[in-house]
């Protein structure tokens, strides 16, 4: 009678072992794009190169823009996104293009007054290549200066290469799908909230969807990353954004995100951003805190000096779109007869529709919301099945 239970217990321990094994292959032997150099060195000798990078452009402890002048790469061109090539701009913060101070190459920024570089500019190179970690959730506007800067290289007819990076949320595919009369730069395509690619799986599908809305054929090519597996945590090395400071940040940025719609701070001017809610009129919960500016992160925070109460999120386990904050915080709201979606507009431009904002509006639960974007999803998931890299597990 003691067969049954010797095998449970050590198909569990197998099973919890192989678990460890992939969780220690996917967080110790992966290997980004970047840190793949035979196979993309060889394409960029004698050639005139563009980068599309940030702060999280490194291999090893080092920068992809050092590594690259090391070994002889001719960049011409450093391209930012939001946040600056450095990382230390607040978001929203626009900035002018300049040189950089330590290499002496020009910095084209590409969250200033144009998204997308002109075509004489991008005539000087000869390929264009995009290394930036993303988060897998559709308003980090990351992919949407990807989407441009592919539009761009197809219409200068030079190739665009993707090192890509593992998605920490790549585990999951929830929230409504895009609409198109909601399209903005924080939702270019019409993808769900947490679609679950990685950039260069999201980067084939723009181009064999034809989202790029061009008449001439992209040249992308990808390094793929290797024994990455879509289905584990993946711990990010470095920080992607000023207020994504931690994997905490990154698992409820996109149910904390909806926030920036409504007069409740989510913990910009603090040290821990998308980890806490609170209000100073409206309060849930008697955790408080104080939002402060802090400069290259949040210059000017919602709620700036007055005391916050709400909730600690710091250890809360968090996996995916979680609709209950928002749905409590408006419940809280309207017992007080406040008005909680103060930015409608952006609210929608978040969600990529205006269902979720009117379902909310109209008392629905979290279970009723969900249930309208389960077709959408399916059709998302058969859509995007000749884009993968990965296993879809």
């Amino acid at each position: 009678m003691l067969v049954k239970p010797l095998l449970l217990i050590t198909w569990l321990s197998l099973l919890n072992l192989s678990y460890c094994y992939a969780n220690l292959a996917n967080d110790d032997n992966v290997v980004v794009g970047a840190e793949q150099f035979k196979h993309y060195l060889p394409t960029l000798e004698g050639k005139r190169v563009g980068l599309v990078v940030n702060q999280t452009s490194r291999v090893m402890n080092e920068h992809l823009v050092d590594v690259l002048l090391q070994k002889n790469i001719d960049i011409k061109m450093i391209f930012s996104p939001e946040h600056g090539f450095r990382g230390n701009k607040d978001a929203g913060e626009k900035f002018d293009s300049s040189l950089d101070v330590k290499t002496g190459i020009p910095l084209i920024s590409l969250y200033g007054k144009n998204k997308k570089p002109s075509l004489t500019t991008l005539k000087q190179l000869d390929i264009i290549i995009f290394d930036i970690q993303d988060v897998g959730v559709r308003f980090y506007t990351y992919i949407s200066t990807m989407h441009y800067m592919m539009a761009a290289a197809a219409e200068a007819e030079i190739p665009f290469l993707v090192l890509d990076r593992p998605n920490p949320n790549g585990r999951f595919v929830d929230g409504p799908v895009l609409e198109k009369a909601y399209r903005s730069f924080v939702g270019l395509h019409p993808i769900p909230l947490l679609h679950g690619m990685t950039v260069a799986e999201l980067a084939r599908m723009i181009k064999g969807e034809a989202w790029l809305e061009t008449t001439k054929t992209l040249k992308l090519s990808v390094v793929k990353v290797k024994n990455y597996q879509r289905h584990l945590p993946y711990s990010l090395p470095i920080k992607p954004s000023p207020n994504l400071p931690n994997d905490q940040s990154i698992a409820l940025y996109p149910s904390l995100a909806f926030f920036e719609a409504t007069p409740v701070s989510i913990g910009r001017g603090t040290h821990f951003p998308f980890q806490v809610i609170g209000h100073d009129k409206v309060v849930k919960g008697d955790f408080s805190f104080s939002p402060i500016s802090i400069p290259g992160a949040a210059s000017k925070p919602k709620l700036q000096g007055k005391t916050l109460y709400g909730e600690d999120l710091r250890q809360v386990n968090s996996n995916g779109l979680d609709l209950s904050y928002l749905l409590a915080w408006y419940k809280a709201f309207h017992l007080q007869q406040s008005r909680f979606f103060n930015s409608p507009k952006f609210m929608d431009k978040l969600s990529g529709t205006d269902k979720l904002r009117k379902a909310i509006l109209a008392g629905k639960s979290g279970v009723e919301i969900r249930e309208t974007w389960q077709a959408d999803l399916q059709r998302f998931k058969q859509k995007r099945k000749p884009y993968l890299l990965y296993p879809d597990y």
